[in-house]
């Protein structure tokens, strides 16, 4: 059984959603993420970074979101939620799966790591950030003008991995409404049952 090493909030909840999405079975692992356990060498054994999650499939241990959520869907052979490797659809696929980590997440995330270096956190840098993530919405909302999801092909593992950026977006943006496409494709992501399930494991 998968072991989901996770502490509520934290890029875990892709993986957990994933686990529910496809019916893989899992076990969560809490961790302790205070500043002080993440940079024991004992966690920094599992992550080298002292950051969460971490997975662990029997010999194996992953500590990327993203390549544990792919790895997830290629160990059940989800076919339905990755197009074929080597067509233009799993390019896409993949552009929109990097983009929700690398592009997305990245100043929703320099906004909480601000946060916590600072006790006053510095408004410039904080709005330079959440000016990053609004762009990024508009991205997001011009794709989806068009499109239930991600992908033409329907609901996919790029959804899995944009989900918890777009969740992150309404937590660190607070007062910036959802434009009215990604709005309506975030209550999509919700309405779905593993959404529900994966949410419930991630606040116990």
């Amino acid at each position: 059984m998968l072991e989901i090493f996770h502490s509520p909030g934290t890029r875990g909840f892709r993986v957990i959603w994933t686990c529910e999405e496809i019916g893989t079975p899992y076990k969560v692992v809490p961790v302790d993420f205070s500043v002080e356990y993440r940079a024991t060498p004992q966690w920094r054994a599992m992550n080298p970074v002292g950051k969460v999650p971490v997975m662990r499939d029997g010999d194996l241990t992953i500590f990327e979101s993203g390549a544990m959520v792919q790895h997830v869907l290629d160990k059940a052979d989800a076919a339905h939620l990755q197009p074929a490797i080597g067509t233009a659809d799993r390019a896409e696929y993949m552009q929109w799966c990097w983009f929700a980590e690398s592009t997305f997440s990245r100043p929703l995330g320099e906004i909480t790591n601000h946060k916590r270096a600072f006790a006053e956190p510095i408004e410039a840098c904080m709005e330079e950030m959440r000016g990053r993530a609004r762009v990024c919405i508009q991205a997001l909302e011009a794709h989806l003008s068009d499109r239930a999801f991600l992908l033409n092909s329907g609901f996919s593992g790029a959804d899995l991995m944009m989900g918890y950026s777009v969740r992150g977006f309404c937590r660190h943006c607070p007062d910036d409404p959802l434009p009215a496409h990604v709005d309506a494709y975030f209550a999509r992501l919700r309405e779905r049952p593993s959404w529900a399930r994966a949410s419930a494991v991630d606040v116990a």
